[in-house]
């Protein structure tokens, strides 16, 4: 797992531009803290920092080899799963290695299969290749987008990187944020190929782009198709156990200590009993970690969300599949702490939103990295089963939108509320998402035969699996890499994601409960309460004081009447929100407040030209 970057001009040679190679690479320094790397020849500069999983000696980057016609060098970023099987036919088809790590998989298949490696690919990756054959550079990201991967497209070529801010860093990129931009930050749609930054865009998953001296070219790979579902329920419940049971054996493999991330819901339960099984079976024993914050436990009051709090389901995970167990306990704090904010804006280069559950789970992966490298998530197991109240709630199934913003404010709270009038009708967030709905639902292919109702359960699927899911793979990876650690989400597994997504809703829901499938699949492995527990999403704290102490931060900023956040948000708004002493109304307020804080750190920071246009 690392951070890649580069840099391609046809009309100049790189090697003058070393310096700014340097700082494009040393911008993903909390992505790859193990190891840095540069190489430049000609019209291309490559730069790579390393986080070091497998053959820790071995996996140097840049990788290179000479071939009788150029040099091939790659940057890559990820984990291929099936790397042992790919090494193996290589080798059988006259491929020598000089080292142990996948790295080097992926670069000799490049040699051999060229752009169609990536079907062969089982895994999560973003990588490019410098093909000097051809003059060419190919950059392909893996089928679900679990690891993000830009570009900027140049007049002689192109910038990239694993993250916005390492083309930011070079001066050819401007950071200008238009209209579009502001729309995409609010309106939680995640747009495919969307960067928010102008001229910037998302090597989309799926997808091979490559640049040349006639221009950029793209090529989608994988893509979700729909296809019959043949199979019964005893079938597919194996089925479905049979793909977990190796999935999760291959995400294991790592030179370096392991955990798995638990809250005591169905998919991190079955994921970590699982892990605990197969590692059993060779003598060890897996290491878990859970979230919670002070008091969470006495003083939980349920709400439509969340009926239940996670620890003692996590201790019952814990002592049912003998984990090496420890909670993660946080105060408010910790979480309302302008410089874990910060933090988390410049992990995500962008002012997203997400209040005390990105706090939170920045904070959970910095202290888990302190015992682990790696870790497994239950990430993505909701979309691919079926697992969110929305899937379930007649008024979104019937909903000409997205499903999960039927009741998205009345669930998470309003923060598009702060914004200042003029900049709320500009943005026109309604026609933005309804344009967005239409594009995102055209192609969804209808079996023959299949109901309304079916199909219409298909939708909704189909929308969560490329529109909802990356904005939380993007979330989890840039959280995670910001403390150097490699977060893997069985889930994704493109076998699984394609088997899930073509059963039919009623196979899905059989017993009339969400994530029928997986439930009934890792029955034998998870404790009865968990079992039984209806789906809670991540944890939120209830804790009054952290809204307190939004409020404070807030009023520190009001002080400043001249400060560029006021020519977004509406100073009089942000003003009351920032002292109603209303126990309701405060909490009302505190995803405003959130925005309203993480919009000022944001221009604070990349102090970037917002152009409404």
């Amino acid at each position: 797992m690392c951070g890649i970057t580069g840099w391609v001009s046809f009309d100049r040679d790189l090697r003058a531009e070393a310096g700014t190679l340097d700082a494009m690479t040393e911008t993903m320094s909390c992505r790859g803290p193990d190891d840095r790397g540069t190489w430049i020849e000609g019209p291309a500069a490559l730069g790579h920092r390393r986080l070091a999983i497998i053959d820790l000696p071995g996996g140097r980057q840049p990788m290179t080899t000479q071939t009788p016609d150029g040099m091939v060098a790659l940057v890559y970023s990820g984990e291929a799963y099936n790397f042992t099987e790919l090494r193996r036919e290589l080798a059988g088809r006259g491929h020598r290695f000089s080292t142990d790590s996948d790295t080097e998989v992926v670069l000799r298949g490049y040699l051999e299969w060229g752009e169609a490696l990536a079907e062969r690919l089982n895994g999560m990756y973003a990588f490019a290749v410098w093909d000097g054959r051809h003059d060419k550079l190919v950059m392909i990201r893996d089928r679900m987008g679990i690891k993000p991967f830009y570009y900027y497209p140049t007049p002689d070529g192109v910038l990239f990187g694993s993250e916005p801010k390492a083309i930011l860093a070079n001066p050819l990129a401007r950071a200008r944020v238009r209209l579009d931009g502001l729309r995409e930050l609010f309106a939680f749609v995640k747009t495919p190929g969307h960067a928010v930054w102008d001229g910037m865009h998302e090597v989309e998953p799926g997808t091979v782009v490559t640049v040349d001296r006639s221009g950029l070219r793209r090529h989608v790979y994988w893509q979700l198709e729909t296809r019959p579902h043949t199979d019964d329920r005893d079938t597919s419940i194996a089925t479905v156990r049979s793909l977990l049971d190796d999935i999760v054996r291959r995400q294991l493999v790592a030179d370096v200590p392991r955990c798995t991330l638990l809250s005591g819901g169905l998919d991190s339960s079955a994921m970590t009993a699982l892990a605990a099984r197969q590692l059993a079976e060779r003598g060890e024993k897996v290491r878990s970690f859970a979230v919670d914050f002070v008091g969470q436990a006495d003083h939980f009051v349920a709400d439509e969300l969340r009926g239940t709090p996670d620890t003692p389901f996590v201790h019952d995970v814990a002592r049912a599949s003998g984990t090496d167990h420890q909670d993660i306990v946080l105060d408010s704090n910790a979480l309302a702490d302008p410089d874990v904010r910060a933090k988390m804006i410049r992990a995500r280069d962008l002012p997203m939103g997400f209040g005390d559950m990105d706090a939170s789970l920045y904070l959970l992966f910095r202290a888990i990295r302190e015992h682990s490298t790696v870790a497994l998530s239950g990430e993505s197991a909701d979309e691919v089963f079926g697992g969110y109240l929305q899937f379930f709630d007649e008024e979104a199934r019937r909903a000409d939108t997205f499903p999960w913003l039927v009741r998205f404010g009345q669930h998470f709270g309003e923060d598009s509320d702060v914004l200042r009038p003029d900049l709320t009708g500009a943005l026109d967030l309604k026609s933005y998402i309804a344009d967005s709905y239409r594009a995102a639902t055209a192609g969804i292919q209808r079996l023959d035969g299949e109901s309304d109702f079916e199909y219409g359960m298909r939708r909704i699927c189909h929308l969560h699996l490329t529109r909802f899911v990356r904005v939380l793979l993007d979330r989890k990876d840039r959280a995670s890499m910001a403390v150097g650690l490699e977060v893997r989400v069985p889930f994704c597994d493109h076998r699984l994601v394609e088997y899930v997504y073509n059963t039919p809703w009623s196979l899905k829901s059989f017993d009339g409960r969400e994530k029928s499938l997986l439930r009934e699949a890792t029955a034998d492995l998870i404790p009865r309460s968990v079992y039984d527990r209806v789906k809670s999403p991540y944890p939120s704290t209830q804790d009054p004081k952290y809204a307190i102490a939004l409020q404070e931060h807030v009023k520190d900023l009001l002080a400043k009447p001249s400060h560029p956040v006021f020519d977004l948000v509406d100073r009089a708004r942000v003003a009351r929100a920032a002292h109603d002493d209303t126990p309701q109304i405060m909490q009302a307020s505190r995803r405003g407040l959130e925005r309203t804080l993480d919009l000022a750190l944001w221009l604070d920071m990349y102090a970037p030209e917002v152009t409404l246009s």
